[in-house]
């Protein structure tokens, strides 16, 4: 899959308080949520595939108007896939574990994490994913990516205080072509979320051609209790927040009837109409839970489908 709205779109977006957000920062947080999936500044994520349209490209082509296709090694000949495959994929989730979608990843675990993902794609039971849009289909989780782009709006210096990426996804609607790719934020007193919708065209058998359509802002929903750390690091210097307690309990009474108005209210969309906002996307690896993507620039994105036993 291609930040919040051309990068998520590598998809996301800061949430503060009741109040609607203003507009220089609905400019900053639509950008990520559209590369989130994909590779470039210019709306990377993964993009339609006509409905059973004949493809554009036939699966010989190694190459098309976007460049070569990244290598991926084949899978062996006679290799017992299932239980090597679980194994894995297991050794890989514990080598994400901690990693924060790959932003605190040392060189170290890096290089595991790549190793894993090269024997799982020579071992990919999917060989030809865009035959098979009905795994495609669904919700999927972003676990890692080394999508670089990404790694500012994931870092906690370009995010306001207390307020964190809860969730980067991609929803793949098979039947109509579309991919949304969102990035759900939450801080103590609301959660946000920044999302980019896109179509997508088959162009191999592995590659699908995303454009992005438009960035959506969603509306900020107060939480029902405020959620307020003991304290947080400002400048080096440790906060305690233990005082504010109190004002804060007088303050989320005050908000409820608040929250009833601002929940009330429609997203906000923004149309994107620039040319430039497309990129495509190579599925390498996929099956009914897991799904290893390579997008523009080299960038790999591990994806978890929702439920799966691999994201507990």
């Amino acid at each position: 899959m291609a930040g919040p709205a051309a990068s998520l779109s590598t998809l996301s977006l800061s949430t503060q308080s009741p109040a609607p957000m203003a507009p220089a920062l609905r400019g900053r947080l639509v950008a990520p949520a559209a590369s989130a999936f994909g590779g470039s500044p210019r709306f990377p994520t993964l993009r339609a595939a006509p409905r059973r349209v004949k493809p554009l490209a036939v699966a010989g082509d190694a190459e098309d108007e976007w460049g070569k296709e990244p290598a991926v090694a084949e899978a062996p000949a006679d290799v017992p896939v299932t239980s090597e495959v679980a194994e894995l994929k297991a050794k890989l989730k514990e080598a994400l574990y901690g990693t924060e979608r790959g932003l605190r990843a040392s060189s170290e675990t890096r290089a595991e994490v790549v190793e894993l993902i090269t024997q799982l794609e020579a071992r990919n039971p999917t060989p030809a994913p865009t035959d098979a849009l009905t795994l495609l289909n669904g919700k999927w989780i972003l676990a890692y990516t080394s999508f670089s782009q990404l790694f500012p709006l994931l870092g906690a210096g370009s995010l306001p205080q207390l307020v964190k990426v809860e969730e980067i996804s991609q929803t793949i609607d098979s039947e109509n072509f579309t991919v949304q790719n969102c990035i759900k934020f939450s801080g103590p007193l609301a959660t946000t979320s920044v999302s980019t919708n896109a179509k997508f065209e088959i162009r191999s058998p592995k590659r699908v051609q995303i454009k992005f359509d438009e960035g959506i802002i969603g509306t900020p929903q107060l939480t029902d209790s405020i959620v307020l750390p003991e304290k947080f690091e400002f400048l080096g210097q440790n906060i305690d927040l233990t005082p504010l307690k109190g004002i804060f309990s007088s303050i989320e009474n005050a908000a409820s009837s608040v929250a009833r108005t601002i929940s009330g209210q429609p997203p906000l969309k923004i149309p994107i109409r620039t040319d430039n906002a497309e990129s495509w996307l190579l599925t390498t690896y996929l099956d009914d839970e897991l799904r290893i993507s390579r997008g523009d620039g080299s960038s790999i994105f591990v994806l978890f489908k929702e439920g799966s036993t691999l994201l507990f």
